[in-house]
């Protein structure tokens, strides 16, 4: 396993000194977490941008989490889930209707959804998952001292050595074609990131920006490079199969920000667990929901490890013969 980014060490130790904090049970308590502390009902809002297999898998971890934690759906636990289907304008209404609802805690899940509620929940605990940059976002203060009522974990991925994987594929690239929203905040910290790392390989990038699902095919298909790179965008990611369909026609490498984009037929990745991103921002819930913990000085978590993950079966239409080397390395290798 690899480190996924110096985010500072100073974000682990916080979230073992965090997790290490337990709370004593109370009086009319509805049940009690595994930490032992107290544990009534509570309602959940959550805004989540668009519904793929990485975000809805933080969703899942966020309430397996919970339910650890003794909040159980339907029992003492209210959920009051909300899909902007990837409109920016739909998820600031979600926002709104979420700042006038009783929830106790609102979670977001990717970064469209986080600022909006950002900005519309100021009375309560908010929580994020699946972002990028919260600081960048404008989401905190800084990851080590949020400051405010919001905080949560961030996606950030190792994008550098991402971008080392086309090299490691195909020592004779020249260039690699980058697909993202322009409309995305942690889209364009990605973007950034791949340029810098791609210059350090040799690589020339091409961009291509949408503003919609329905503009990925078109951009995947103009491409003329060697490989082509899609980082954790929502938008590119919810029309991946053209993507896929693209790669397999030019006959060149597909990279993808995170694992669920391998499985669904991207050829190879370095990143993190999203269900363990969830899980692990569930966990800081259960903290301030049974603990009475404060988003404010509850520095912003990352994931520690990330996985390699190939898939073979894309490698063989793709055409792209896949090193032993890597093959070994990998954490998991889709046969």
């Amino acid at each position: 396993m690899q480190r996924l980014f110096p985010l500072t060490a100073a974000l682990a130790s916080s979230a073992l000194l965090l997790t290490a904090c337990g709370g004593s049970d109370s009086s009319g308590a509805a049940g009690s977490g595994e930490s032992g502390a107290a544990v009534e009902e509570a309602t959940v809002g959550i805004s989540q941008f668009v519904e793929h297999p990485s975000l809805d898998a933080a969703r899942e971890g966020f309430l397996a989490a919970l339910e650890e934690g003794g909040y159980t759906e339907g029992e003492n636990l209210t959920v009051d889930f909300q899909n902007a289907s990837g409109d920016q304008g739909t998820s600031t209404s979600i926002a709104s209707n979420l700042a006038g609802s009783d929830a106790d805690l609102v979670l977001a899940v990717a970064t469209p959804s986080a600022q909006g509620v950002a900005q519309a929940v100021t009375d309560r605990p908010v929580l994020f998952t699946a972002v990028t940059d919260p600081v960048e976002a404008g989401l905190v203060e800084s990851l080590e001292n949020p400051g405010g009522n919001v905080t949560g974990t961030t996606d950030m991925n190792p994008v550098a050595e991402q971008i080392a994987l086309i090299k490691q594929l195909d020592p004779e690239a020249k260039s690699v074609g980058i697909i993202y929203s322009s409309g995305e905040t942690n889209s364009q910290v990605q973007v950034e990131m791949a340029k810098e790392a791609a210059a350090e390989e040799g690589l020339e990038v091409v961009e291509k920006a949408v503003t919609n699902t329905s503009e990925v095919a078109q951009a995947a298909e103009s491409f003329d490079t060697d490989a082509i790179y899609v980082p954790t965008d929502n938008k590119v990611v919810s029309g991946l199969e053209a993507v896929i369909s693209a790669a397999e026609a030019k006959q060149i490498p597909l990279v993808a920000g995170e694992g669920d984009s391998v499985e669904r037929g991207a050829l190879i990745t370095k990143g993190i667990d999203y269900e363990k991103l969830g899980r692990q921002t569930g966990e800081m819930a259960v903290r301030i929901l049974a603990e009475g913990a404060d988003p404010a000085t509850m520095p912003v978590e990352s994931q520690e490890e990330t996985e390699l993950v190939i898939n073979m079966q894309a490698a063989e239409r793709m055409g792209v013969e896949v090193p032993q080397e890597l093959q070994d390395s990998a954490a998991q290798v889709i046969e």
